[in-house]
């Protein structure tokens, strides 16, 4: 089959499509659901363990094409069902997904391998009414995080690394930090191997893989989005966002996941109906604006910072006043407080051993926390993939290995001993007070803020203990002479030429409507994603010409 050049050169290129423009696409029958889940599966094939080996999705949808299908046969006889018909989105590996679709719900653990979910997450239901098709699953950090330490070395264990789906690494320079557990996600909305990516944040999890590989990244207020069907860590933090290549994608996915849920209580006190977040997009949503910003918090490279300080030029600009500095009352009780890390350990038991209670199968007969460590000690010789194993040895002897690897569950060690008892409440109260009371909502009436804005690296303490949101937009690039930084004992760069990094937008409790105004006046005003690619090697060939014409 041939086609014309004009209709060619119309056709998407699949790197930067948004989802508006894939939707036209079909909608005026350039090309059909069946492509463009081909040609995406084809560009996953291309650098997922291939080539550059990104190790950006766990596993894709065995009947991906035949559900595209089928929903090409729908818009054909009933008409469209909205602006996510047929649209391919990657899920986060810990969302769940009906179990007769073929995909697995583990959050990279084989722990939960072949466990049979009793039903979609809440927010995969919405996107699969509707219309939206889930390509696969997007490695993460394996239990999103919460593995121990390296035993005896210091340092944790790298973002973005589960022994189902390996390392993770940022398609921005090779074997490149991706950044915290939604990593997957990340990479794979960066490089087009789907047209957005949910993704998961208990504390920095959504906006920092959005950051590092230059998308946009919303972390909505905990209660805007359930997190039922979602393999937890804590109540209190845990929430779920879109991760897009433009704010209009991110807005657009989040109009469809948010909402009240009778199964995730937390929702159902939202404060009236979600609004439609598409009619935040506003080039002139920052004139007569306040924003301020927490000098104390920025501890950056020199070159993120200056970044930073250069866009404040561009936020006056477009008519914002800047408020700077802005600190935090609470900074340095905030930076010092240890009251997160017991709340998230007693949430961890308490919420992951609800979740494996209501799971209709577990295979591998890990019900519990508590049976979980039993299952990670009996594998500690397994469960670090390569090359992380090999490299252990010259850090600290091969006879230190298994020592090392029975250390990376000490986390789920001290989650099993913590108990729901003054001290939890103690904690929680006083993660709201630095977060909330003393925290963003005290800074905001303070200053007489609408916003606060930080470099993404420096934002995410306050919003995570406070349950507040967060969006993150690209900022700027790492210089090509910057200094390779490594974390050892793996090969994964911390910094190096062309990594990208953002901006945050943080407000108070539901407030993501102005947050994304302010993101979208920003993101139009600059254009950041769109000044640099990722490496060549990490760049799919094909589009949607190439499987068109084996038609």
């Amino acid at each position: 089959m041939t086609f014309k050049a004009s209709y060619v050169a119309a056709l998407p290129d699949l790197y930067e499509a948004s989802i508006v423009e894939l939707q036209d696409g079909l909608v005026k029958g350039h090309f059909t659901s069946v492509q463009l889940v081909k040609a995406y599966l084809n560009r996953i094939e291309e650098v997922n363990l291939k080539g550059p080996a990104l190790h950006a999705v766990i596993e894709t949808n065995p009947i991906a094409l035949s559900q595209a299908a089928a929903l090409d046969d729908e818009r054909k006889d009933k008409g469209s069902r909205g602006p996510l018909h047929g649209i391919p989105l990657m899920l986060k590996d810990n969302i769940a997904t009906l179990h007769e679709e073929g995909m697995n719900t583990t959050a990279g653990s084989y722990a939960l391998l072949g466990s049979v979910v009793p039903r979609d997450a809440f927010a995969a239901a919405q996107l699969r009414e509707a219309g939206a098709i889930f390509i696969g699953k997007s490695n993460l950090s394996e239990w999103s995080g919460m593995r121990g330490e390296w035993g005896r070395l210091k340092g944790q264990v790298p973002n973005g690394l589960s022994e189902r789906g390996g390392q993770t690494s940022s398609p921005y320079y090779p074997n490149a930090r991706p950044s915290s557990s939604s990593s997957g996600s990340g990479v794979a909305t960066a490089i087009g191997l789907a047209a957005g990516s949910l993704g998961s944040e208990t504390h920095g999890s959504i906006v920092s893989p959005s950051s590092r590989n230059n998308v946009v990244g919303i972390k909505p207020t905990v209660g805007l989005v359930s997190r039922s069907g979602v393999i937890p860590i804590s109540s209190h933090q845990d929430t779920l966002g879109p991760m897009c290549r433009s704010v209009t994608d991110a807005a657009l996915l989040l109009n469809f996941m948010a909402g009240p849920d009778p199964r995730d209580e937390v929702t159902l006190h939202q404060p009236g109906l979600v609004p439609d977040y598409m009619k935040a997009l506003d080039k002139n949503a920052l004139k007569g604006t306040r924003l301020g910003v927490p000098r104390s918090f920025i501890r950056n490279t020199k070159v993120i910072e200056e970044t930073f300080n250069s866009a404040l030029d561009v936020f006056r600009a477009l008519g914002a006043e800047i408020v700077d500095p802005a600190d935090f009352p609470d900074t340095e009780e905030l930076l010092t407080s240890k009251a997160e890390k017991r709340v998230l350990d007693v949430d961890f038991k308490v919420d992951l051993n609800k979740y494996l209670s209501e799971l209709v199968d577990i295979p591998t007969g890990v019900k519990t926390l508590a049976a979980l460590i039993e299952f990670s000690e009996k594998r500690a010789d397994l469960d670090l993939p390569p090359p992380f194993y090999n490299d252990q040895s010259q850090y600290v002897g091969s006879s230190l290995i298994r020592d090392m690897l029975l250390a990376r569950i000490s986390r789920f060690k001290q989650s099993e001993a913590s108990q729901v008892d003054d001290a939890y409440f103690s904690a929680l109260a006083e993660d709201f007070d630095l977060g909330r009371t003393r925290g963003i909502d005290a800074t905001l009436a303070q200053f007489n803020l609408d916003a606060i804005i930080l470099p993404t690296e420096n934002a995410s303490g306050p919003t995570a203990i406070a349950g507040y949101p967060l969006i993150s937009v690209p900022l700027g690039f790492q210089p090509d002479d910057v200094e390779l930084l490594p974390v050892t004992p793996s090969s994964l760069y911390t910094q190096a030429p062309g990594l990208p990094f953002g901006i945050v937008f943080m407000g108070t409790a539901y407030s993501e409507f102005k947050l994304i105004g302010y993101a979208y006046a920003f993101e139009q005003a600059t254009h950041v994603r769109l000044q640099r690619k990722a490496y060549e090697d990490a760049i799919p060939r094909t589009q949607l010409t190439d499987v068109m014409s084996q038609l």
